[in-house]
């Protein structure tokens, strides 16, 4: 099934292009999912969800297929298969970044295929269960991305630029220092060791599709009142 999602981070394009491209950033920020190795373009990890009483683990990997770091775009292959092999799920998922208005905007095209007991959502609740996954999802992102607040100055206390160093006219001049080599850059595709994390709480999908399991309940309840009503009064007559 193909799903269609847009979702805004209040950051720089480039500060969420750059985090999106690394999967320790964004992975704390997926319900469900840990992330457990990533090296080069390739990862790996779990992803639990719970569905009602009935919990799953999938373990799985993914990649990235292809980047344009011009336009922002990248395509993203990921499958994983349930620990009890109860079903399998893999996505191809291309994401498009844009700046807007001093945010960023994100178009999300996804390329699904569910197998097992996620399945019986259907296209409509899988695609609005994934909209409210995104922004749970941006909104974690853009918490991440914020810049920290600074704290305030107390009053009446000297800004840097009015503190000056008292001087000694008698104090010997101390020699300058040696220059030190510069410090070898770090190559851009290089990523830091992957950092132990803690696992993440289960996904769980009745809690995101509440509301529309519920209305989809009404309205298969008030189906079987009429039911019954028009059946009643057809052994009337």
């Amino acid at each position: 099934m193909r799903l269609e999602h847009q979702f805004r981070v209040a950051a720089p394009i480039g500060e969420v292009w750059s985090a999106l491209r690394d999967p320790q950033r964004v992975a704390p920020c997926m319900p469900g999912a840990t992330l457990t190795s990533a090296e080069g373009e390739s990862f790996a990890g779990t992803v639990k969800v719970k569905l009602g009483p009935v919990a799953l683990l999938y373990k799985g990997n993914g990649s990235f297929d292809s980047i344009d770091d011009a336009a922002h775009r990248a395509v993203i292959t990921a499958s994983g298969k349930d620990s009890r092999g109860n079903g399998t799920a893999s996505a191809t998922v291309e994401v498009t970044l844009s700046a807007d208005d001093g945010g960023t905007a994100a178009t999300v095209v996804t390329e699904l295929a569910v197998t097992g007991r996620p399945a019986q959502f259907g296209r409509g609740l899988i695609s609005e269960v994934g909209g409210k996954i995104l922004d749970q999802f941006a909104t974690c992102l853009a918490g991440r991305l914020a810049p920290p607040d600074e704290p305030a100055a107390e009053p009446g206390a000297p800004t840097s630029e009015e503190v000056v160093a008292p001087t000694d006219s008698t104090t010997e001049k101390v020699p300058d220092e040696a220059p030190k080599a510069p410090t070898p850059a770090t190559p851009p595709a290089a990523r830091s060791p992957i950092q132990p994390q803690p696992e993440a709480e289960p996904l769980d999908l009745m809690e995101f599709a509440g509301r529309s399991v519920a209305k989809r309940a009404v309205f298969a309840i008030g189906a079987a009142v009429l039911l019954i009503v028009l059946i009643s009064r057809l052994r009337r007559r």
